[in-house]
């Protein structure tokens, strides 16, 4: 391909026009209705208002009447009662209690400031548009404020200084920092300025969408392809307090059922019932924990979703079953893409009740994936996502639980890589194109498929997989990192994409462990797999021309060394569901960078190599071939190494030793850790033992939460949530929630009081 060449670099675009900037003027009347402030400009109109004391909304639209339409990722936004609106010569303030929105008159701007603290405001010019419709809004920003969030890019950690867009794209060519559009668009940004506030901006825009901060370092310029200015800026007083206000506005990531969180094996593909048996007694045999193994496209009768190959697995409800007696679920992939075959039933019902995407015209869009010539829901519709979600039937009859999404960018097989942007969907009677659509599609595919299984599994929580999504995916899908390599950067670069999905909302969340594409090592397997214990979804996944890379493959040694981490993700199982559960009521993450548990402390800003898990352990994985050693940051107070128990000062740098069998693991001082038993899947019972990590001068705490692993009943009270406090004395008091009367066994362990001569 000539664009992998010199050619690609051709000097085509010097001296290049640039782009003409129009500015939406000055405020020309306005309308105070007691909650919202609308109001006309120069150039079209905008709204805003208050929707709690520390979150404005504002929108603007530079061609007319703007829409206060959100998109389908808020869940919870209704103006706020009690704001003062006072209209002054050259300004017009919005007053809640110590927070004030301020709009300039002329020029249209906004700032919000908190008892006469400026935490927030447009820059100049602050709303802008081109004439074939293109929309800015320009913030201020401090030009060292390390920038977080905006979903699963590659790259370090801090997004400061880049310029970073979102269009769903199936890209499999190797990701580097700069393939910047991949399979998610979360157009949701934190700017921590620990002297101050840290700033969440969600631009809810599903257009193609651009946040420049690399033209000015002291702005940010947000842009989009189309639509309107649709802004919500939260303003928290640490980079928790925002997140939690804007999973409050999108939702959070619900509690999955607990074999999810297990182990999973997968390849592109497992191409028969007998080779999915195999796989299976091989873990069998040696003993390595497993709750799932996943069916890619060779399960299907010619890529036909919802379909079978009778040749390939001729007793799969047989197989469904006896894998479930031994406690592993089945997951299954399902794409968008149905094939063009009038004989195939999906194909035609969808035909006949005009359930695919079409153009203007009336005629369906059809685009070449895995079947070849396919059509693709028009999952905006409400009825198509019900017909989509009852097809699942075929899967749960069987005893399936759980199913994987993917290529629903949508990703098509042509230049583009995707649908024709003329095509049109219907947004419940709304007409929009497939390029406002476009960042939508997967969101919607997942909505349909969670919703779906829901209906079809009264009471149970399901498992859905995606790769694609927009902001609020969380609330109905775990997201993977997409088509990763075997590539020691693509381990690292796992780390800074899990913190920053994280941060954009997406709590469940993980990469292929070993790399999906290119030849695995034995040492990368293990380091891959040291590090993959610990994020929220744990799969190890490969592609059809690369080599296996379970377990077993590469002998004796690495296989003891991986069964060595997929056992400890085991005995983690119990603080990780709890860190679920914590994730579902407070809008935190399960993964965390260490900005966001110290958010004062310079040093932490920009690490990217390391990770929190929850507020009480902290990783410093191997991610360089051949390494041993490495430097690892320890935040302020005292931390105990979990595998020798030795003490380490925090504030400070360390050199720490960490052969090819050692994950540095690290506990905060004051933790009471639970851990689970060794067990074979979830679903066999652990027995929990507590291990203090003994303080001289503070009370220790920890909790684990049980439930039945499966239902929703824990919504209405049946659960345990078991609390530990631990007094320097060394009494234990122990505070129970919930109407769940557990029966797990547990032991206490203290460490490091001997250590402390007392």
């Amino acid at each position: 391909m000539l664009d992998d060449t010199s050619y690609a670099i051709l000097p085509s675009n010097v001296g290049k026009e640039q782009e003409t900037i129009h500015s939406v003027g000055d405020v020309q009347s306005i309308i105070w209705d007691g909650n919202v402030l609308r109001g006309k400009l120069s150039k079209g109109s905008f709204f805003i208002y208050f929707t709690e004391e520390n979150v404005l909304r504002f929108g603007v639209d530079p061609f007319g009447k703007v829409s206060e339409t959100n998109t389908i990722a808020v869940v919870k936004d209704k103006p706020l009662s009690g704001v003062q609106c006072e209209e002054k010569e050259t300004e017009i303030h919005l007053v809640y209690q110590n927070c004030k929105a301020i709009i300039c008159k002329s020029p249209f701007s906004v700032r919000v400031e908190n008892n006469n603290d400026l935490l927030f405001a447009t820059d100049s010019p602050s709303v802008t548009y081109t004439t074939d419709k293109h929309v800015m809004l320009t913030v201020h920003k401090s030009p060292d404020a390390p920038v977080y969030g905006l979903g699963e890019k590659s790259g370090f950690l801090n997004k400061n200084g880049s310029k970073i867009s979102n269009w769903n794209t199936d890209v499999f060519a190797p990701h580097n920092k700069d393939t910047v559009e991949l399979y998610q668009s979360i157009p949701f940004a934190i700017i921590h300025d620990p002297e101050q506030v840290s700033t969440g901006i969600f631009f809810d825009n599903s257009y193609r969408t651009e946040f420049d901060m690399q033209r000015y370092a002291d702005k940010m310029i947000i842009r989009a392809e189309g639509g309107v200015i649709n802004t919500y800026v939260m303003l928290g007083e640490d980079i928790k307090d925002t997140l939690q206000l804007y999973t409050k506005l999108t939702g959070t990531t619900p509690l999955p059922p607990k074999w999810s969180i297990g182990y999973h094996q997968s390849r592109y593909s497992y191409r028969s019932q007998d080779e999915v048996e195999k796989v299976v007694a091989l873990f069998k045999k040696y003993d390595i924990p497993l709750d799932c193994i996943f069916l890619d496209i060779h399960y299907m009768d010619g890529y036909r979703v919802f379909t079978f190959d009778e040749d390939r697995f001729p007793r799969v409800e047989q197989m469904v079953s006896e894998l479930k007696e031994k406690g592993i679920d089945v997951v299954p992939i399902v794409d968008p893409g149905v094939k063009q075959d009038v004989e195939y039933s999906v194909y035609k019902e969808g035909m006949l009740k005009g359930y695919f995407s079409k153009y203007l015209s009336g005629e369906v869009y059809h685009g070449e994936v895995w079947p070849g010539a396919s059509a693709f829901p028009d999952f905006f519709q409400e009825n198509v996502q019900n017909w989509w979600g009852s097809l699942h039937e075929c899967y749960t009859q069987l005893g399936i639980r759980g199913i994987w999404n993917d290529m629903n960018e949508p990703s098509v097989f042509n230049d583009t890589k995707t649908m024709d942007l003329d095509v049109m969907h219907n947004l419940d009677g709304k007409r929009i194109s497939h390029k406002e659509g476009h960042n939508l599609y997967g969101i919607y595919m997942s909505k349909a498929t969670f919703e779906g299984l829901q209906a079809l599994m009264p009471n149970t929580r399901p498992f859905s997989l995606t790769r694609a999504g927009y902001a609020g995916v969380q609330r109905y899908s775990a997201v993977w990192t997409g088509d990763n390599r075997s590539h020691w950067e693509h381990l690292e670069m796992s780390l800074p994409m899990s913190m920053n999905l994280g941060m954009s909302g997406v709590a469940f969340c993980g990469a292929d462990v070993g790399g999906f594409s290119s030849d695995t090592t034995p040492e990368l397997l293990i380091r891959w797999t040291q590090l993959g214990a610990f994020l929220p979804y744990f799969r190890n996944h490969s592609v059809q021309d690369s080599i296996y890379q379970e377990p077993w493959v590469f002998g004796e040694e690495t296989m003891m060394s991986v069964k060595k981490y997929i056992q400890l993700r085991y005995r983690f199982i119990p603080y990780l569901y709890t860190l679920f559960y914590e994730a579902e009521q407070t809008g935190l993450p399960i993964v965390r960078p260490l900005v966001m548990e110290y958010p004062s402390d310079y040093e932490t800003f920009e690490c990217s190599d390391q990770v929190m898990i929850g507020s009480n352990i902290m990783l410093a994985p191997i991610l360089r071939p051949g390494q041993t050693h490495r430097a690892v940051y320890f935040p302020e107070g005292v931390w105990y190494d979990f595998w020798t128990e030795e003490k380490i000062e925090g504030g400070a740098y360390h050199l720490v030793f960490a052969d090819i069998d050692t994950l540095p693991i690290y506990i905060k001082e004051g933790t009471v850790l639970p851990l689970g038993s060794l067990v074979n899947h979830t679903k066999e019972e652990q027995d929990i033992e507590w291990l203090v990590y003994y303080s001289s001068d503070k009370e220790m705490v920890g909790a684990v939460y049980e439930d039945d692993e499966l239902s929703y009943d824990y919504r209405e009270g049946s659960y345990s949530l078991t609390k530990i406090t631990v007094h320097k004395d060394g009494q234990i008091h122990v505070d129970k929630s919930g109407l769940l009367d557990t029966i797990v066994k547990s032991q206490v362990g203290i460490i490091g009081k001997s250590e402390a001569g007392e």
